[in-house]
């Protein structure tokens, strides 16, 4: 059964950067791995996804693009999330997934098949 493992997450002032890993427990190649979001009270939200071999665009949500960075690391099974100037509002739960088909549009969680166990991101001055 594939195994994902998030790190990376804590407290930090707005404006600061974490760096968020996913280590999967085979080959990325032929998986999407994706990052959500869920708030205190809200439903999963897709923040970013990647395919693991295909070189197509990731996706980014909104409140995304520009400020964080999907990117893996094929030899060591690892999905990264680079989030730079952090908001209030990015503070959550962020887990990875993965599942079968990318996407250039937010997907719902449904989408994904396996899952991490989350890291806590918190935002706060």
């Amino acid at each position: 059964q594939l195994q994902l493992v998030e790190s990376g997450g804590g407290l930090v002032q707005p404006g600061g950067s974490l760096r968020l890993s996913c280590e999967v427990s085979e080959s990325l190649d032929r998986y999407c791995i994706g990052w959500f979001r869920q708030g205190p009270g809200t439903v999963r939200v897709d923040v970013s996804s990647i395919h693991g071999s295909k070189d197509a665009a990731p996706y980014y949500s909104d409140s995304a693009k520009g400020r964080f960075t999907i990117s893996r690391d094929n030899a060591k099974n690892v999905v990264y999330l680079q989030m730079n100037n952090l908001k209030l509002e990015d503070t959550g739960v962020y887990y990875c997934a993965a599942g079968y088909v990318c996407s250039s549009y937010a997907q719902p969680a449904g989408a994904f098949n396996s899952w991490g166990q989350g890291t806590q991101v918190t935002v706060s001055s």
